[in-house]
Protein backbone atom coordinates (compact mmCIF):
# COMPACT_ATOMS: atom_id res chain seq x y z
CA UNK A 1 0.00 0.00 0.00
CA UNK A 2 0.93 3.15 -0.96
CA UNK A 3 2.13 6.41 2.00
CA UNK A 4 -0.44 8.48 0.75
CA UNK A 5 -3.68 7.06 0.96
CA UNK A 6 -5.06 6.05 -2.55
CA UNK A 7 -8.42 5.01 -4.00
CA UNK A 8 -8.83 3.66 -7.76
CA UNK A 9 -12.59 3.59 -8.58
CA UNK A 10 -13.13 1.80 -11.62
CA UNK A 11 -15.61 2.53 -13.31
CA UNK A 12 -16.44 6.67 -14.11
CA UNK A 13 -20.64 6.11 -14.55
CA UNK A 14 -23.39 7.97 -12.33
CA UNK A 15 -22.52 5.78 -9.29
CA UNK A 16 -18.45 5.86 -9.21
CA UNK A 17 -18.42 9.76 -10.48
CA UNK A 18 -20.87 10.20 -7.07
CA UNK A 19 -18.75 8.03 -5.47
CA UNK A 20 -15.80 10.27 -6.52
CA UNK A 21 -17.48 13.39 -5.72
CA UNK A 22 -18.43 12.55 -2.01
CA UNK A 23 -15.13 11.36 -1.51
CA UNK A 24 -13.31 13.78 -2.56
CA UNK A 25 -16.04 16.52 0.05
CA UNK A 26 -14.85 13.84 2.64
CA UNK A 27 -10.79 14.75 2.84
CA UNK A 28 -10.07 10.94 3.75
CA UNK A 29 -8.27 10.11 0.35
CA UNK A 30 -4.39 12.09 -0.67
CA UNK A 31 -4.82 10.43 -3.81
CA UNK A 32 -8.16 9.63 -6.37
CA UNK A 33 -8.11 7.98 -9.49
CA UNK A 34 -11.01 7.32 -11.77
CA UNK A 35 -10.18 4.46 -14.08
CA UNK A 36 -12.86 3.65 -16.98
CA UNK A 37 -12.90 2.03 -20.76
CA UNK A 38 -14.25 5.28 -21.97
CA UNK A 39 -11.28 6.75 -20.90
CA UNK A 40 -13.05 10.50 -22.34
CA UNK A 41 -15.92 9.94 -19.95
CA UNK A 42 -13.06 9.67 -17.08
CA UNK A 43 -11.24 12.45 -18.33
CA UNK A 44 -14.09 14.46 -18.29
CA UNK A 45 -15.38 13.40 -14.55
CA UNK A 46 -11.67 13.81 -13.21
CA UNK A 47 -11.87 17.65 -15.18
CA UNK A 48 -15.23 18.35 -13.39
CA UNK A 49 -14.18 17.32 -10.18
CA UNK A 50 -10.73 18.76 -10.45
CA UNK A 51 -12.45 22.58 -10.80
CA UNK A 52 -14.07 22.33 -7.15
CA UNK A 53 -10.33 21.55 -5.67
CA UNK A 54 -10.22 25.21 -4.13
CA UNK A 55 -13.41 24.39 -2.73
CA UNK A 56 -11.97 20.73 -0.74
CA UNK A 57 -9.60 19.46 1.24
CA UNK A 58 -6.15 19.08 -0.48
CA UNK A 59 -5.80 15.99 -2.70
CA UNK A 60 -4.96 14.67 -6.16
CA UNK A 61 -7.71 13.13 -8.30
CA UNK A 62 -6.58 11.97 -11.57
CA UNK A 63 -7.35 9.42 -14.60
CA UNK A 64 -5.53 5.75 -14.32
CA UNK A 65 -5.19 2.73 -15.52
CA UNK A 66 -4.14 -1.07 -14.22
CA UNK A 67 -0.98 0.11 -13.01
CA UNK A 68 -2.42 2.26 -10.13
CA UNK A 69 -3.96 -1.08 -8.76
CA UNK A 70 -0.81 -1.79 -7.15
CA UNK A 71 -0.38 0.98 -4.87
CA UNK A 72 -4.42 1.42 -4.11
CA UNK A 73 -5.35 1.27 -0.53
CA UNK A 74 -8.72 0.24 -1.50
CA UNK A 75 -10.24 -0.47 -4.91
CA UNK A 76 -13.66 0.15 -5.64
CA UNK A 77 -15.51 -1.42 -8.72
CA UNK A 78 -18.64 0.45 -10.11
CA UNK A 79 -18.36 -0.80 -13.75
CA UNK A 80 -20.65 -2.75 -15.39
CA UNK A 81 -23.03 -3.22 -18.21
CA UNK A 82 -26.46 -1.77 -18.55
CA UNK A 83 -29.52 -4.21 -19.79
CA UNK A 84 -29.98 -4.45 -23.03
CA UNK A 85 -33.52 -4.32 -24.57
CA UNK A 86 -34.65 -7.98 -24.51
CA UNK A 87 -31.92 -9.31 -22.31
CA UNK A 88 -32.31 -11.90 -19.80
CA UNK A 89 -31.40 -11.16 -16.34
CA UNK A 90 -29.28 -14.00 -16.46
CA UNK A 91 -27.31 -12.84 -19.93
CA UNK A 92 -26.47 -9.32 -17.66
CA UNK A 93 -25.14 -11.09 -15.15
CA UNK A 94 -22.99 -13.10 -17.45
CA UNK A 95 -21.99 -9.93 -19.51
CA UNK A 96 -20.92 -8.10 -15.94
CA UNK A 97 -19.34 -11.20 -14.40
CA UNK A 98 -16.92 -11.03 -18.20
CA UNK A 99 -15.94 -7.38 -16.84
CA UNK A 100 -15.48 -8.30 -13.27
CA UNK A 101 -12.76 -11.05 -14.40
CA UNK A 102 -10.81 -8.83 -16.19
CA UNK A 103 -10.64 -6.13 -13.58
CA UNK A 104 -9.90 -8.77 -11.28
CA UNK A 105 -7.23 -10.18 -13.41
CA UNK A 106 -5.57 -6.55 -14.36
CA UNK A 107 -5.91 -6.49 -9.88
CA UNK A 108 -3.75 -9.69 -9.51
CA UNK A 109 -1.25 -8.68 -12.52
CA UNK A 110 -0.46 -5.40 -10.85
CA UNK A 111 0.56 -7.23 -7.77
CA UNK A 112 -2.52 -5.40 -5.60
CA UNK A 113 -1.94 -5.00 -2.02
CA UNK A 114 -4.81 -3.27 -1.32
CA UNK A 115 -8.75 -4.08 -0.26
CA UNK A 116 -11.35 -4.84 -2.95
CA UNK A 117 -15.17 -3.41 -2.73
CA UNK A 118 -17.34 -4.74 -5.11
CA UNK A 119 -20.50 -2.67 -6.19
CA UNK A 120 -21.09 -4.04 -9.89
CA UNK A 121 -24.23 -5.54 -9.58
CA UNK A 122 -25.24 -8.77 -8.86
CA UNK A 123 -22.77 -7.57 -5.98
CA UNK A 124 -23.30 -10.65 -3.94
CA UNK A 125 -22.75 -12.93 -6.74
CA UNK A 126 -19.83 -10.95 -8.41
CA UNK A 127 -17.97 -10.91 -5.33
CA UNK A 128 -18.27 -14.55 -4.49
CA UNK A 129 -16.48 -14.67 -8.97
CA UNK A 130 -14.37 -11.98 -7.41
CA UNK A 131 -12.89 -14.52 -4.89
CA UNK A 132 -13.33 -17.32 -7.00
CA UNK A 133 -11.13 -15.35 -9.80
CA UNK A 134 -8.42 -13.88 -7.50
CA UNK A 135 -7.96 -17.07 -4.66
CA UNK A 136 -7.78 -14.32 -2.48
CA UNK A 137 -8.94 -14.62 1.49
CA UNK A 138 -12.43 -13.33 2.06
CA UNK A 139 -11.03 -10.46 4.09
CA UNK A 140 -9.43 -8.51 1.31
CA UNK A 141 -12.63 -8.73 -1.12
CA UNK A 142 -16.00 -7.67 0.29
CA UNK A 143 -19.18 -6.14 -1.36
CA UNK A 144 -21.34 -3.19 -0.85
CA UNK A 145 -23.61 -6.23 0.40
CA UNK A 146 -26.55 -4.58 2.29
CA UNK A 147 -25.14 -1.58 3.93
CA UNK A 148 -27.37 0.89 2.06
CA UNK A 149 -30.56 -1.20 2.14
CA UNK A 150 -29.57 -0.78 6.20
CA UNK A 151 -29.13 2.71 5.64
CA UNK A 152 -32.74 3.49 4.22
CA UNK A 153 -33.89 0.42 7.17
CA UNK A 154 -32.82 3.53 9.53
CA UNK A 155 -34.02 5.82 7.94
CA UNK A 156 -37.42 4.97 7.60
CA UNK A 157 -37.07 3.37 11.62
CA UNK A 158 -36.00 7.26 12.60
CA UNK A 159 -38.88 9.07 10.22
CA UNK A 160 -41.97 6.57 11.52
CA UNK A 161 -39.99 6.58 15.66
CA UNK A 162 -39.56 10.29 15.21
CA UNK A 163 -35.72 9.42 16.67
CA UNK A 164 -32.59 11.06 14.66
CA UNK A 165 -31.42 8.21 12.59
CA UNK A 166 -28.03 8.42 14.01
CA UNK A 167 -29.25 7.10 17.18
CA UNK A 168 -31.50 3.93 15.23
CA UNK A 169 -28.86 0.59 15.00
CA UNK A 170 -30.70 -1.54 12.45
CA UNK A 171 -29.49 -4.31 9.55
CA UNK A 172 -31.13 -5.29 6.78
CA UNK A 173 -28.99 -8.96 5.85
CA UNK A 174 -29.10 -11.53 3.20
CA UNK A 175 -29.18 -10.88 -0.13
CA UNK A 176 -28.73 -7.21 -1.53
CA UNK A 177 -31.74 -8.00 -3.87
CA UNK A 178 -35.54 -8.93 -3.57
CA UNK A 179 -34.64 -11.87 -0.39
CA UNK A 180 -33.29 -9.41 1.84
CA UNK A 181 -35.37 -8.87 5.52
CA UNK A 182 -35.27 -7.00 8.36
CA UNK A 183 -33.44 -8.36 11.54
CA UNK A 184 -36.04 -6.87 13.94
CA UNK A 185 -34.27 -8.68 16.79
CA UNK A 186 -31.19 -6.50 16.49
CA UNK A 187 -33.01 -3.10 15.95
CA UNK A 188 -32.18 -0.35 18.71
CA UNK A 189 -33.52 2.85 19.08
CA UNK A 190 -31.84 5.40 21.62
CA UNK A 191 -30.39 2.41 23.41
CA UNK A 192 -33.73 0.48 23.55
CA UNK A 193 -34.44 -2.69 21.66
CA UNK A 194 -36.85 -2.09 19.18
CA UNK A 195 -39.80 -4.10 21.49
CA UNK A 196 -38.74 -1.68 24.74
CA UNK A 197 -39.38 1.02 22.51
CA UNK A 198 -42.60 0.42 21.41
CA UNK A 199 -44.06 -0.11 24.30
CA UNK A 200 -43.06 4.25 25.28
CA UNK A 201 -43.69 5.10 21.85
CA UNK A 202 -47.43 5.21 21.25
CA UNK A 203 -46.59 5.88 17.45
CA UNK A 204 -48.10 2.61 16.18
CA UNK A 205 -51.36 1.55 15.98
CA UNK A 206 -50.58 -1.86 14.99
CA UNK A 207 -47.04 -2.30 15.11
CA UNK A 208 -47.03 -5.67 13.22
CA UNK A 209 -48.32 -4.21 10.35
CA UNK A 210 -45.74 -1.01 11.01
CA UNK A 211 -42.92 -3.19 10.56
CA UNK A 212 -43.75 -4.88 7.40
CA UNK A 213 -44.82 -1.30 5.78
CA UNK A 214 -41.48 -0.28 6.59
CA UNK A 215 -39.63 -3.28 5.80
CA UNK A 216 -41.56 -3.99 2.20
CA UNK A 217 -40.58 -0.22 1.46
CA UNK A 218 -36.59 -0.68 1.90
CA UNK A 219 -37.13 -3.43 -0.31
CA UNK A 220 -38.79 -1.61 -3.42
CA UNK A 221 -36.51 1.49 -2.25
CA UNK A 222 -34.84 0.91 -5.46
CA UNK A 223 -37.48 0.42 -7.53
CA UNK A 224 -38.89 3.37 -6.78
CA UNK A 225 -36.26 5.36 -7.37
CA UNK A 226 -35.31 3.75 -10.57
CA UNK A 227 -38.59 4.84 -11.82
CA UNK A 228 -38.45 8.32 -10.72
CA UNK A 229 -34.96 9.17 -12.76
CA UNK A 230 -33.48 5.74 -14.11
CA UNK A 231 -30.99 4.92 -11.24
CA UNK A 232 -29.64 5.60 -7.55
CA UNK A 233 -26.26 6.91 -7.13
CA UNK A 234 -26.58 9.60 -4.48
CA UNK A 235 -27.01 6.92 -1.34
CA UNK A 236 -24.60 4.40 -2.62
CA UNK A 237 -22.08 7.07 -3.30
CA UNK A 238 -22.43 8.25 0.66
CA UNK A 239 -22.40 4.47 1.56
CA UNK A 240 -19.40 3.73 0.10
CA UNK A 241 -17.03 6.65 0.95
CA UNK A 242 -18.57 5.26 4.74
CA UNK A 243 -17.06 2.23 3.53
CA UNK A 244 -13.82 2.82 2.35
CA UNK A 245 -13.40 5.45 5.30
CA UNK A 246 -13.53 1.99 7.04
CA UNK A 247 -11.15 0.49 5.71
CA UNK A 248 -8.81 4.13 5.03
CA UNK A 249 -8.96 4.90 8.61
CA UNK A 250 -9.01 1.16 10.19
CA UNK A 251 -11.81 2.10 11.90
CA UNK A 252 -13.40 -1.52 12.89
CA UNK A 253 -16.57 -0.47 11.87
CA UNK A 254 -19.60 -2.94 12.53
CA UNK A 255 -21.07 -2.73 8.43
CA UNK A 256 -23.52 -5.27 6.50
CA UNK A 257 -20.91 -5.76 3.86
CA UNK A 258 -20.87 -8.71 1.52
CA UNK A 259 -18.66 -11.60 2.71
CA UNK A 260 -18.14 -15.54 1.66
CA UNK A 261 -19.55 -16.95 4.55
CA UNK A 262 -17.20 -20.64 5.81
CA UNK A 263 -19.70 -21.74 8.32
CA UNK A 264 -21.40 -18.97 10.41
CA UNK A 265 -25.06 -19.10 10.31
CA UNK A 266 -24.46 -22.53 9.43
CA UNK A 267 -23.75 -21.32 5.78
CA UNK A 268 -21.23 -21.92 3.33
CA UNK A 269 -20.50 -20.94 -0.55
CA UNK A 270 -22.43 -17.80 -0.97
CA UNK A 271 -21.67 -14.38 -0.29
CA UNK A 272 -24.67 -12.15 1.57
CA UNK A 273 -24.83 -9.23 3.84
CA UNK A 274 -24.27 -9.85 7.16
CA UNK A 275 -22.57 -7.54 10.36
CA UNK A 276 -18.71 -7.44 9.27
CA UNK A 277 -16.14 -5.63 11.56
CA UNK A 278 -14.33 -3.66 8.71
CA UNK A 279 -10.90 -2.59 9.05
CA UNK A 280 -7.26 -1.62 7.15
CA UNK A 281 -7.57 -5.44 6.35
CA UNK A 282 -10.51 -5.27 5.26
CA UNK A 283 -13.13 -7.52 6.75
CA UNK A 284 -11.68 -8.08 10.52
CA UNK A 285 -14.28 -10.65 11.73
CA UNK A 286 -17.35 -11.90 10.77
CA UNK A 287 -20.09 -11.07 13.42
CA UNK A 288 -22.75 -13.94 14.22
CA UNK A 289 -25.54 -12.52 16.05
CA UNK A 290 -28.77 -14.25 17.64
CA UNK A 291 -30.83 -14.53 15.39
CA UNK A 292 -34.41 -15.61 15.34
CA UNK A 293 -35.84 -18.86 14.16
CA UNK A 294 -37.87 -16.87 11.48
CA UNK A 295 -34.37 -14.57 10.76
CA UNK A 296 -32.78 -17.67 10.56
CA UNK A 297 -34.81 -19.23 7.70
CA UNK A 298 -34.80 -15.90 5.82
CA UNK A 299 -31.27 -16.00 5.41
CA UNK A 300 -31.13 -19.57 4.62
CA UNK A 301 -33.97 -18.47 1.52
CA UNK A 302 -31.70 -15.86 0.66
CA UNK A 303 -28.48 -17.91 0.60
CA UNK A 304 -30.39 -20.54 -1.43
CA UNK A 305 -31.46 -18.24 -3.76
CA UNK A 306 -28.02 -16.78 -4.49
CA UNK A 307 -26.61 -20.47 -4.71
CA UNK A 308 -29.57 -20.86 -7.41
CA UNK A 309 -28.19 -17.90 -9.28
CA UNK A 310 -24.47 -19.07 -8.79
CA UNK A 311 -25.47 -22.51 -10.45
CA UNK A 312 -27.64 -20.52 -13.26
CA UNK A 313 -24.01 -18.65 -13.86
CA UNK A 314 -21.81 -21.64 -14.22
CA UNK A 315 -24.43 -23.68 -16.27
CA UNK A 316 -23.09 -23.26 -20.17
CA UNK A 317 -26.44 -24.82 -21.21
CA UNK A 318 -28.54 -21.79 -19.70
CA UNK A 319 -29.64 -19.34 -21.69
CA UNK A 320 -31.52 -17.02 -19.41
Amino acid sequence: MGEKRKVTIVGAGDVGATFAYALVREGIAETVVIADVNEDRARGQVLDLAHGLPFVPPVEIRTGTAADYADSDAIVVTAGARQRPGETRLELMRRNDAIVGEIMADIVREGSRGVVVMVTNPVDILTFRALEKTGWPRSRIMGSGTVLDSARFRFLLSRHCGVDARNVHAYILGEHGDSEFAAWSMVHLAGLPIASFCERCGRCSNARREREAIEEEVRKSAYHIIGYKGSTYFAIGLALVRLVGAILRDERSVLTVSVRLEGEFGLQGVCLGVPCVVGRRGIEQVIEPPLTESERTALLHSANVLANALHELADPTRRG
